[in-house]
């Protein structure tokens, strides 16, 4: 037999004939709940994709964990990758040369970082060859003096392969006249696109030993990149690396050097999610206005229930139940089609562009062609809890309002 405070209250979720306003404030209070879960499980999803996406674009270029060394000029980098190899959770390592210079065709000049790899390493700690738009990383050959560009960089200089570039750097030679900039002239033998116009725009790619002998640097290198087994464990390798290296070395781990921005995205997330939590707020206050409205409609009624013998706390479970069927049920709702949206978002941002006859998100400024969409299961979670316990906390003061009715003033008029 089910307690019959549970039983009444069910019944009570349908107001009387007389009294249908009651049943639209309840489907109304669903629907915003519904809507408000089904929102924030969307929108979350959408961001976690998003971060992700930028996370795997970023590390694409840029490595789990770079080391250099003093005056960003490390020796015997061999030994330091020797070293770092030692760690079980170390995957692969690449030496890199790294300094500014100034790149010119004609009378177009950009300023650029340049970085000296080996192609064959540098494949192994970053995803280069998978954004190649033309030529490949294996040409940078040594004694060449080839480069590859990135895609803005080389619209910005109009250059494409074969084409010839002049490198300045601020290492001078020192002449008769001065101190004079160090000039090279480069072939561009590749172009890649990472999507991160900071790369795109900023960095070009060089032979190590043309680095080297540009720099004069000899077999020193400017430090070592390093791919991990897990990069989210990034801080707990530089850590351990910082303890085991024996030498004077500075470790810097992709969650340093791009802090900021992942934090602002930390921080957006956080944001969205307390400003979509308002919807179920409002949601959770038609909930409130649902159960004054049905305590009042149902005075006569509590009253008959006390006089039978019911108890205060048998009369504020019954609102409690009615108020946490509508909550449970708009949940339980939204929570359904808001995982059903996510996971199939990238099938239904297609049709919505279809219909409204415009695109969305336009490769050439997003540098995405598709909506990225990844639901967490501890978002979803945290979400549904969250909701649940707003629509439990709506139906506290109506129920005891509700538990305060005196049968004699209730019966009075009736």
């Amino acid at each position: 037999m089910l307690p019959y405070e549970l039983l009444i209250g069910l019944r009570y979720t349908h107001a009387k004939r007389r009294n249908h306003f009651i049943s639209f404030i309840s489907v109304v209070s669903m629907a915003g709940i519904a809507l408000g879960v089904m929102a924030l499980i969307v929108v979350l999803s959408v961001m976690n994709g998003f971060q992700e996406e930028l996370r795997a674009r970023i590390l694409g270029v840029a490595a789990h964990l770079e080391i250099s060394g003093p005056g960003d000029r490390l020796a015997d980098w061999r030994g330091v990758l020797a070293q770092t190899r030692q760690n079980p959770e170390v995957k692969a390592g690449a030496p890199y040369v790294n300094t500014q210079g100034m790149l010119a065709n004609g009378d177009m000049v950009r300023g650029a970082i340049i970085r000296g790899i080996t192609p064959e390493l540098e494949n192994q700690v970053a995803d280069f060859g998978r954004h190649m738009k033309a030529g490949r990383l294996e040409d940078l050959k040594p004694g060449s003096f080839g480069i590859v560009l990135g895609a803005e960089l080389a619209r910005a200089l109009n250059v494409y392969p074969g084409d010839k570039v002049v490198l300045l750097t601020p290492q001078g030679n020192i002449t008769p006249a001065g101190v004079m900039p160090r000039v090279k002239q480069f072939t561009v033998v590749g172009i890649f696109e990472a999507g991160m116009f900071e790369y795109d725009s900023g960095l070009a790619l060089i032979n190590l030993a043309d680095a080297q002998k540009l720099l004069r640097l000899g077999d020193d290198v400017s430090g070592v990149r390093l791919k991990l087994d897990d990069l989210f464990r990034a801080p707990f390798v530089t850590r351990e690396l910082t303890r085991s290296l024996v030498g004077d070395f500075y470790l810097t781990d992709w969650t340093q050097s791009h802090a900021n921005f992942f934090r602002a995205v930390a921080i957006e997330k956080r944001m969205m999610f307390l400003i979509l939590l308002l919807i179920v707020a409002v949601a959770a206050f038609n909930i409130v206005s649902t159960l004054v409205m049905a305590v009042t409609d149902k005075q006569a009624d509590i009253a008959i229930l006390r006089t039978l013998g019911a108890r205060p706390g048998s009369i504020m479970k019954i609102f409690i139940v009615q108020g946490a069927f509508i909550g449970v049920f708009g949940t339980l709702l939204g929570l359904v089609s808001g995982v059903l949206l996510a996971l199939n978002l990238e099938t239904v941002v297609p049709v919505i562009e279809r219909i409204a006859g415009m695109d969305l998100f336009p490769a050439d400024v997003y540098y995405i062609s598709k909506l990225p969409s990844k639901l967490v299961w501890s978002d979803v979670a945290i979400i549904t809890g969250v909701a649940l316990a707003i629509s439990l906390l709506a139906t506290l003061y109506p129920s005891w309002r509700a538990s305060r009715i005196q049968p004699a003033e209730a019966l009075r008029y009736e």
